[in-house]
């Protein structure tokens, strides 16, 4: 069984992600549920998804409890620090290194945590990335939601093979050889 959490800000790519994750699970004789809660997503607000993925219990519920998640993939920091709760005490963080900016900051509201990255590091196993950047040099900073899921890939039990076959299922033809790059270069890190 395996429970994991996907937060990101609107527009990142982390309902692909999840997409990704239940393909790939599906294709491989897996039960999967994926829950989405998108809230102001097409604003820049919060995205939250939860994959559960079980190959000998039953899923009565697609929704990740806190203190439940094996892996939390946060594809920005401040997100990362309000899903840390989410994380099983083994459980493993992986960020994102970015920065966007909620509107409450933006308008002057709010201050964004400057100790973001700090405070999770002390409190979880965690791997952190610069997506954006590594995306950036495979053709596209919009593949950074596949490279997170390259570092996913070294966690669960599939093999790099049936991650490029559900990532071909997944997204459109013409971005399928950056997207398998992207995996790539995130599965080696």
């Amino acid at each position: 069984m395996f429970n994991i959490v996907i937060v990101g800000v609107g527009g990142q790519g982390t309902l692909l992600a999840s997409k990704i994750l239940g393909q790939l699970a599906m294709n491989n004789g897996y039960e999967v549920r994926v829950s989405e809660v998108h809230g102001m997503s097409q604003r820049g607000g919060s995205v939250v998804t939860y994959v559960r993925i079980s190959n000998d219990q039953p899923l009565y519920s697609s929704i990740v409890e806190q203190g439940q998640a094996d892996i939390v993939l946060a594809f920005e920091d401040l997100e990362a620090l309000r899903a840390l709760p989410y994380l099983k005490s083994e459980g493993t963080m992986i960020v994102n290194t970015q920065k966007i900016l909620p509107m409450p900051v933006i308008t002057g509201a709010a201050k964004y945590p400057e100790d973001c990255l700090e405070r999770v590091e002390n409190a979880c196993r965690t791997i952190k990335l610069n997506a954006v950047e590594i995306a950036h040099e495979c053709g596209t900073y919009k593949a950074a939601n596949v490279v997170l899921m390259g570092v996913v890939a070294k966690m669960l039990p599939f093999p790099v093979e049936e991650w490029h076959k559900a990532i071909e299922q997944c997204v459109k033809p013409k971005f399928l050889e950056i997207n398998i790059k992207a995996f790539d270069r995130g599965y080696g890190i």
